[in-house]
Order: structure tokens, then sequence, then C-alpha cells
């Protein structure tokens, strides 16, 4: 869902999801605040939070004292990082699995793109007259035509 502008996943779903309790969850939270810039936790306002009801008649919503917590992306990366749970453990080594290959895919692929800037540098006036040829030969210039028929 978005709220805010942003893909959110609301803490009682993450509960469910990283197996613990959403008190759980939210002890976790508060107790390592700092890990939790807004841009990946935030509170919904009462405003939100009745508006996101009345969208969601179908939603099973738990009945509540507080706002629920909502988490961007990377709040649910960190989220795996706070908590306990052997589910929440798990999703945290494969994060950084995962992040470990994409850091070799991006030094691979910045080898790549350099080893071909080097390549077009080095081989630049050779390939323009390759291209020249080629567009010469694809549009030929139009030549003269000779008219046809009796001249007078």
């Amino acid at each position: 869902m978005k709220i805010r502008g942003q893909r959110v996943m609301l803490d009682f779903h993450l509960a469910e999801l990283y197996e613990v309790e959403t008190k759980v969850l939210k002890q976790a939270v508060r107790r390592n605040l700092e890990r939790f810039p807004e841009d990946f936790m935030f509170e919904l306002s009462k405003n939100e939070l009745d508006k996101l009801r009345s969208q969601t008649v179908t939603f099973n919503w738990k009945p509540t004292t507080y706002a629920p917590f909502v988490f961007t992306e990377q709040g649910v990366a960190m989220l795996s990082s706070v908590l306990k749970s052997q589910k929440a453990i798990q999703v945290n080594v494969e994060i950084i699995r995962a992040f470990v290959q994409l850091r070799k895919l991006a030094i691979q692929n910045s080898d790549l793109i350099n080893r071909i800037n080097e390549m077009e540098k080095r081989y630049d006036e050779q390939f323009k007259e390759v291209f020249t040829a080629l567009r010469y030969l694809i549009n030929p210039p139009e030549k003269e035509r000779r008219k046809i028929g009796y001249k007078r």
C-alpha cells in the first residue's frame, strides 16, 4: 500500500511475517529508534488511520489504542536486524547475502563499462570511418537522373 507517497507495510502485518507479536515488534522499534529515521518508519496520524480504515472495508482491523507503525522497504530490512525471532534472523541473513551479490554485480558491471569506454576511445577513429561508410551505403547520395524521351 502507499502512504505519504511511499510503499509501506503496517506493523501488524510485519509482526505476522516475522512471527512475533505486534507488541514485541513495537517494543523492539522503540528500543532502537535511532535505527528508524522517518524514511524507514513513521507512525500514522489519526487522520491517516481513519482514512486507511475507511478505504479498506474488508481489512481485518484489530481494535487498538495506538496508531500502527508504518515501515518502508528500508524499515522492513532494518526491522529484521532488531527482532530476535528465527524468521527475522533468516530474513536478515538473506538480506546481507543479497547485498553482497549486488555489490559483486556492480563491481563487475563497472569493470565492463570501463573496458567499453577504453575500447571506444582507442578505436574511435577506425569506427568513425566504418560508420561513415555504413551511412553512405544506407543513404547513398542521389545522382542526377537522365531524362527519358526525345531531345528537341
